[in-house]
Parts: structure tokens; C-alpha cells; sequence
């Protein structure tokens, strides 16, 4: 389990802010611009530096178990990626095998597999050898994606991970966290899109003005109200046509109809 308990920061989560997110969940995180999405994921993978509160994973407060303890289970991917830039493709990915190594260790049978599946399931094969300052900027956004997997975490936290993502791409990349999870791997996601974290995402937590609004299914968080009060959106919620999850769409028509 990862907790936040009564945590604060200096870039805006309310005091007080508890969350627990279970072992074997997929959680996603919406809300408007500026809501503390971001930052609430860097205070859960100990990246940013608490004014009051704790995180604790697997019930051990994440300070205790050192950079290299928490890397072994938890994964971030962030909204830029921090990629080295004189680095291939193939090299950015290998890098999420650094915390399961001994300092200069040899590069083991294990790592190799890692880095091949990884890079197999975020359809990078053929962009192995290219440099990362070559690439676009959605396909850094797989590399990260890709080092994630690489590092074979417990964990996943995710950071608008679809941003720059084509739809193919992005379905892909959601239905391979998805594959994870149900392989075992926790997961929690900012994401922007509603209707996909709506039909991916089993618990969903609506954050505004740093804090937490509303917390549950997806049809408890994403309603008429709630949206038109914290989005200021006016929209209407359908169900989708296969899985009966709620969708959101515009209630008003375009002012200009492109013919």
C-alpha cells in the first residue's frame, strides 16, 4: 500500500491531504490545471520535499528506505522525461535496470530480457539504435514509458503519460498498463482525458485547490455537477455504449460547424 498521510507542500496540497492507495489498485487522478496533480505524484515517489506529513509504502516511510530501496519497487513517469541526450534509445530504456544492479556489476541475462520486452511493448524495436535528441516528442514519451517498464516496478505512477501520444499510441500505452495491472502492478495516473481514465481506471480522485474533492468509481466522480463546479465545463455524461462507463461530452454545440 502507498499513503500520503497529512501531507503539505510548498507548491500548493492543502494541508491535512491523507491519501491510501491499495496494493493491486488502479487509480486515477483528475481535476483542472493547477489542482496539485502533479505534485501529490512527486510527494508519493519522494520527490518533493514535505513541509509536514508522511508517504509510506508497504507501510515503511518512504525516507527510510533510500533512493535505490524505493527505485527497486516504484516507478515515476514524469511530464518531461529528463532524457540524456546524447543517449540512444536503447541506453535511455536500459537505464530502469540501474536500481536492480550492484554498483559496476556486469550487465546480466535478466537486464537483457527487461530491456527487450520493454522496448518490444512500447513498439521501440526499430528506434533502438537512434538517438533520443532525434526523436519526437511522442516518441520520448514512449522511451520514458519504456524505462519505466524496464525498471519493473510494483508500483507505477504515471504523470499524464498519453501526453503527445497519437490515439493509437495512446490506447496502446494504456492497454499495456492495464496488462500490468492486471499482472499485479499498482498503479496510479494523472490523467486529462476523463473518458479514457473513466473506462481504465477503477477508483478515481478529483483534486481542486490542492485537495481532494471527490473520491470513488468513475460514475460517482465524474458527474454533471461535479464537473461544471470544479472544471467550470458544461457537459453532459453518457454511458459508453459497451461497458456502460461514463462518458463526458460538450452539452453545447460549436459555434462554427466546419462543413
Amino acid at each position: 500500500m502507498l499513503t500520503a498521510e497529512a501531507i503539505a507542500t510548498a507548491w500548493g496540497l492543502a494541508p491535512g491531504l491523507d491519501v491510501a492507495v491499495g496494493a493491486g489498485a488502479f487509480v486515477g487522478v483528475v481535476g483542472p490545471n493547477g489542482a496539485g496533480k502533479s505534485t501529490l505524484l512527486r510527494c508519493l515517489a519522494g520527490l518533493q520535499p514535505l513541509t509536514a506529513g508522511i508517504v509510506r509504502l508497504d507501510g515503511r516511510p518512504l525516507a527510510a528506505l533510500g533512493r535505490r530501496g524505493v527505485a527497486r519497487v516504484l516507478a515515476l513517469v514524469p511530464q518531461e522525461g529528463g532524457l540524456v541526450e546524447d543517449f540512444t534509445v536503447a541506453e535511455a530504456v536500459a537505464l530502469g535496470r540501474h536500481p536492480h544492479r550492484a554498483r559496476f556489476g556486469a550487465w546480466r541475462k535478466a537486464d537483457a530480457e527487461a530491456l527487450e520486452r520493454a522496448l518490444a511493448e512500447a513498439d521501440l524495436v526499430g528506434l533502438r539504435g537512434r538517438s533520443v535528441q532525434a526523436l519526437s516528442g511522442g516518441e520520448r514519451q514512449r522511451v520514458v514509458f519504456a524505462r519505466a517498464l524496464c525498471q519493473a516496478p510494483s508500483v507505477l505512477l504515471l504523470d499524464e503519460p498519453t501526453a503527445h501520444l497519437d490515439l493509437a499510441h495512446r490506447l496502446r500505452l494504456l492497454d499495456l498498463v492495464a496488462a500490468r495491472h492486471a499482472a499485479g502492478v499498482t498503479v496510479m495516473a494523472v490523467l486529462h482525458d476523463l473518458n479514457l481514465a473513466s473506462l481504465y481506471c477503477g477508483r478515481l480522485l478529483l483534486m481542486a485547490a490542492g485537495r481532494v474533492v471527490a473520491d470513488g468509481p468513475p460514475a460517482a466522480v465524474l458527474t454533471a455537477a461535479l464537473l461544471a463546479k470544479h472544471f467550470g465545463a458544461d457537459v453532459e455524461i453518457v454511458p459508453h455504449p459497451q461497458s456502460g462507463l461514463p462518458q463526458v461530452l460538450p452539452r453545447r454545440a460549436p459555434l462554427v460547424v466546419a462543413r
